[in-house]
């Protein structure tokens, strides 16, 4: 097997990807239907999952969208739900889904703090607290849970998304405490700054007057490997933690950030 896995680890198994009609959550769909998992992708945005399920469906992959949001304690169930009876099971899970908050604390509002908690903590809370009870039944599995690099470290103007991506890794290796006697492992992955359709919006609402494109670069240019991350990359690791490669890790927070933490 290569280093990236093989063409079957998942061949038989069934996922649910929140967050998964862009960015990081629609890549990891992607290599999942590639790798013989059978996928529910989940989210808000019908006309994305779409555009992924037909994706998988003509790569000769099996998926079926599910619109939910995850904020909602009916929606988590509900795509549990669709997992179980569409496929008889749910054996691994990513949960991707939430938005990012720019702005200092001190001019964040209320409102502003509560989505952005809500989209990103709670909706991983809501998702693994039905996850974990499917994956249990089906004998055991695996769950990575995506938080980021402002889930290790503070950076300035952005104070709600890191309380909440801080809150992701809190949660995930509490849960991992919790599921390993069911034989259920559960990680995060810390992504670096990633070229994915939440970057161009917090670039054209921080940034007036830059491209994407031009601080994409700007940012690359800080990094040790040069330049940001392609979703992919992101997908590639958050595959090997559900995967037989990382039988013997569970409670981690893999940092995936072209080594902008280790300085």
């Amino acid at each position: 097997m290569s280093s990236n896995g093989s063409a079957a680890d998942f061949e038989g198994q069934v996922a649910v990807v929140t967050g998964g009609g862009s960015g990081i959550g629609r890549a990891t769909a992607l290599l999942l239907a590639r790798r013989g998992a059978s996928v529910v992708v989940a989210g808000r945005r019908k006309a994305l999952l779409d555009e992924v399920v037909l994706t998988i469906l003509e790569q000769g992959g099996v998926a079926v969208a599910e619109r939910a949001d995850l904020t909602r304690d009916a929606d988590a169930q509900a795509v549990v739900r669709r997992a179980v009876e569409e496929f008889g099971r749910l054996n691994i899970a990513v949960n991707a889904a939430g938005f990012a908050g720019v702005g200092t604390l001190v001019d964040t509002d209320e409102r502003t703090f509560d989505a952005v908690i809500a989209a990103n903590l709670k909706a991983t809370w809501l998702a693994m607290k039905y996850q974990i009870s499917a994956i249990a039944a089906a004998r055991g599995g695996a769950i990575v849970n995506v938080s980021s690099r402002s889930g290790l470290v503070g950076t300035p103007k952005g104070s709600a998304y890191i309380a909440a991506k801080h809150g992701v890794i809190g949660l995930t290796k509490s849960a991992a405490l919790e599921t390993g006697s069911l034989g259920i492992r559960i990680n995060a992955v810390s992504p670096g700054t990633t070229r994915t359709m939440q970057f161009d919006s917090i670039v054209e609402q921080a940034m007036p007057g830059m491209s994407p494109d031009d601080a994409a670069t700007m940012f690359g240019s800080k990094l040790p490997l040069g330049r940001i991350a392609d979703p992919v990359e992101i997908a590639t690791a958050i595959v090997w933690l559900l995967g037989p490669g990382a039988s013997f890790i569970t409670g981690a927070a893999l940092p995936v950030d072209g080594g902008s933490g280790a300085g």
